[in-house]
């Protein structure tokens, strides 16, 4: 068969496609932008689950097999109910330390509380732009010009992913049901620390 020959088969395999797809998507561009976001939003809640973000932003709470995340109150951040005692003393070569849920950090900084990322719009993410989100994952200032994000967020690590990646997680988060937790403030450290 000659190359011509062969070209039109595929040529009509091809508009076939493209046809059903448009048939499927109703002709218009709306359904593409919706199986974009879509696709925006699975590779979101995959850099999510590979960045760990769990481990910090999901309260910990004691399983059959030990410690582990409670996923019934994924990425909602620390507790708003648990008050944390004062910080520990950390001496020799400890320099941090974390409360049982692993949504409380304190060292050296004062005492961090880890953030609820649902799209809540009082406690939460839900008044966030994604330039707000992407500035402070550069900056590492909350909302990208205010205060300084605190250990243990690795900020500095997730700057390094690219625009579009770090839109994917602002898409996932913001597909997530809203949970309203508001975490406490940061608490400075003593003075003279």
């Amino acid at each position: 068969m000659t190359r011509q020959r062969l070209a039109i088969p595929f040529l009509v395999l091809t508009l076939t496609l493209v046809s059903s797809i448009l048939l499927r998507a109703g002709g218009s561009a709306e359904p593409a932008a919706t199986g974009s976001k879509a696709a925006a939003i699975e590779r979101g809640k995959y850099l999510v689950n590979f960045g760990s973000c769990n481990d910090c932003h999901t309260p910990w709470k004691l399983g059959p097999k030990g410690p582990e995340p409670d996923m019934t109150r994924a990425l909602t951040g620390h507790p708003a109910e648990m008050k944390v005692s004062p910080s520990p003393t950390l001496e020799g070569s400890w320099g941090i330390a974390a409360a049982n849920t692993m949504t409380a950090w304190t060292g050296p900084w004062g005492v961090s509380f880890t953030a609820n990322l649902t799209p809540d719009r009082e406690t939460g993410l839900g008044d966030w732009t994604e330039e707000m989100f992407i500035q402070t994952m550069r900056t590492g200032r909350h909302q990208g010009k205010g205060r300084a994000i605190l250990p243990p967020m690795p900020w500095f690590s997730v700057n390094a992913l690219s625009d579009e990646d770090i839109k994917a997680v602002f898409a996932y988060l913001q597909s997530l049901p809203p949970v309203h937790n508001r975490v406490p403030a940061p608490i400075d450290p003593p003075e003279g620390q």
